[in-house]
């Protein structure tokens, strides 16, 4: 059986955007790119709704290009377990208040059992500074949380 990935929305954004101009984006992008080539096939793949949702706002063109990207992908729900358990992740401190969508994320995550987290979001997400409450609080609820990173360090090679 092969491992399951959550897709966070950074990850369809940098997959389907156009080249940025700035370096470290536009390699993030690159990366993106050929991480959804040359590995996505080697992993089931989930989002949520919340995914949907943030994919599809912002500029139209944009966002069906995102949508079009996430169609085959199953949709994991948001659980009223899931849903306390992000409360949990912002109301004891693990990630700040402007971070409750993140949270979301990683609550359906590890509600769900996924092995993998698949982010861009370094600030509150695939952060090594806040790994260690965010896993906490995920075991404290009953979840073993998913390995949150990025493409990077989800390739072999």
């Amino acid at each position: 059986m092969a491992s399951s990935v959550y897709l966070e929305t950074t990850i369809v954004s940098y997959l389907t955007a156009r080249p940025s101009r700035d370096l470290v984006q536009r390699a993030h992008q690159q990366l993106t790119r050929r991480w959804w080539r040359t590995r996505r096939t080697q992993f089931d793949l989930y989002v949520s709704l919340p995914v949907v949702q943030e994919a599809g706002r912002g500029d139209s063109l944009r966002a069906q290009k995102r949508l079009a990207a996430l169609k085959a992908i199953p949709v994991l729900d948001a659980t009223p377990e899931a849903m306390r358990l992000a409360t949990a992740l912002v109301g004891v401190g693990a990630m700040p208040e402007q971070a409750a969508m993140d949270a979301t994320h990683i609550a359906i995550a590890s509600a769900h059992g996924m092995d993998y987290l698949l982010t861009w979001n370094c600030t509150h997400i695939a952060n090594a500074a806040m790994r260690s409450g965010i896993e906490r609080i995920c075991r404290d609820a009953g979840y073993e949380p998913p390995i949150l990173c990025t493409p990077e360090e989800l390739m072999e090679d």
